[in-house]
């Protein structure tokens, strides 16, 4: 993947920065929430995992070459951190990466994941070139399944017991969207 430092993009109502080491609180009031991890690979985190999570972060983008960005989704008007987003390269395909974005709790439900998606996407194919990205989800999470449909992401398939959470096995639905297809879904 392309290094690119910083990363900044705007939409109409969210941006997307670098994480700085001010954004522990922030961040934990997405990954340390019950209901915000509900459907997400992992258990709420506690502070200190977010603080090493949060730090991994901001060195890992400063690596050469860069194959992670880990993002603070901003609401614009009130400049707060309200969501999370990543893209990583994926190692077993060319010029491809994985994604994955949480949003905080009382932020749901206005359209700020599908602009956050958006933003993450058109950092992936407008900034560092992507051919692919794709996402994984919980076969529970419709909100995030029609988000990814919202943003031209196609559902490929299952992958079976995939996610060992809470003790239990747990299937993902992947979906994915290619350069072309998110050139055609994207106002000139």
């Amino acid at each position: 993947m392309y290094s690119m430092h910083p990363v900044g993009r705007s939409g109409p109502r969210l941006a997307v920065r670098e994480l700085a080491h001010e954004d522990v609180d922030a961040v934990l009031a997405i990954y340390g929430s019950p209901e915000a991890t509900e459907h997400l690979s992992f258990e709420p985190r506690s502070r200190e995992e977010v603080t090493q999570m949060v730090a991994r972060s901001i060195a890992s983008a400063r690596a050469t070459p860069r194959i992670e960005y880990a993002l603070a989704v901003i609401e614009r008007d009130t400049n707060e951190l309200i969501g999370f987003g990543r893209l990583a390269a994926d190692p077993h395909q060319q010029r491809a990466a994985t994604t994955g974005f949480a949003l905080r709790p009382d932020a749901w439900g206005v359209g700020y994941g599908v602009d956050m998606v958006r933003l993450l996407l058109s950092v992936g194919f407008d900034d560092l070139g992507l051919h692919r990205i794709w996402g994984a989800r919980s076969p529970l999470n419709d909100a995030s399944a029609k988000t990814m449909a919202a943003v031209g992401m196609i559902e490929e398939g299952v992958i079976r017991e995939h996610v060992l959470k809470a003790g239990r096995w747990r299937d993902s639905v992947v979906h994915a969207i290619l350069d072309r297809e998110w050139q055609s879904t994207t106002p000139v």
